[in-house]
Formats: structure tokens, C-alpha cells, sequence
């Protein structure tokens, strides 16, 4: 097996945890963090499950897309990609489930299912999250 090579590093940082802010050391992204309602928070900013879904869908896309582009295949994507955070029974602690929804505008739902399939075995996050967190890859009809 050949040695990995690193094409790209990213960094970040965080104060406050799920109560403060998260940004980059170049100054290029900030965000505000906050505990969801949902879990007691007062929900005023985004949480690391949102920015997760964020990552994700863009990482998936452009899996997505090159696959389609090896293939010559044509066509607008977009990939919904929801991520809950769900109890843990192992440690009574929390863990991550994701749902990716794909669709790419005219074609049939049998393609577009064969099409996501092949970027996520290919896609970095899936990789990253095969075997660690409950996943689902499932076709939808693309809608503007």
C-alpha cells in the first residue's frame, strides 16, 4: 500500500465550545456557535452538526461530480444532506447519523442512485464516516 500524500490542510478553531466561536486562523471564516434549542440552547447560532451538514454536502458534490464527469454524464446536482445527533446507548454519550439525498436534473432516479452510490465510495467524508456512523445514500427527483 503506497503512502498517502498531503494535498491539502485545514485549520480551525474554537472557544466556548457549543457556546462560543469557531473561525479560521487566516481570518477568511467566523461563526458564531450555540447550543440548538432542541437541546436546551438558546439556538442563536449555528451548531457543529450544521456545519458538519454543510462540509458534507459540498464534499459530496464534488464527488459527485467527478464521477459524472468520468462518466460524461450531464446534468445539475444537489445533495441534501440532514445530520442528527442521536443517543448513544454504548456510552450513554452522543453520536452522529447522516441521510444524503441526491438528485441531478434529468435523469431517471435508477442513474442517480447508481451515480451517488459510486461518489460515496468516493467521497472523503464517507470515507471518513464508513463503519463509524449510521448512513443512508438514496435518490431523489431533482426539483429547481
Amino acid at each position: 500500500m503506497s503512502e498517502s500524500k498531503k494535498l491539502y490542510q485545514a485549520k480551525a478553531i474554537n472557544t466556548g465550545g457549543r457556546n462560543g466561536e469557531s473561525h479560521l486562523p487566516d481570518g477568511s471564516f467566523s461563526v458564531r456557535v450555540s447550543t440548538p434549542k432542541e437541546m436546551g440552547g438558546k439556538g442563536q447560532g449555528s451548531n457543529p452538526e450544521q456545519l458538519f451538514a454543510l462540509g458534507y454536502s459540498a464534499c459530496f458534490n464534488s464527488a459527485l461530480e467527478h464521477i459524472m464527469g468520468q462518466q460524461k454524464i450531464s446534468g445539475k446536482s444537489k445533495v441534501y444532506v440532514t445530520v442528527d445527533l442521536v443517543s448513544d446507548p454504548v456510552d450513554n454519550g452522543f453520536k452522529l447519523a447522516s441521510e444524503i439525498q441526491v438528485a441531478i436534473e434529468g435523469h431517471d432516479l435508477e442513474t442517480v442512485q447508481e451515480l451517488a452510490d459510486k461518489a460515496h465510495a468516493f467521497c472523503p467524508y464517507s470515507k471518513a464516516t464508513k463503519g463509524n456512523i449510521d448512513s443512508s445514500v438514496t435518490a431523489v427527483a431533482y426539483e429547481e
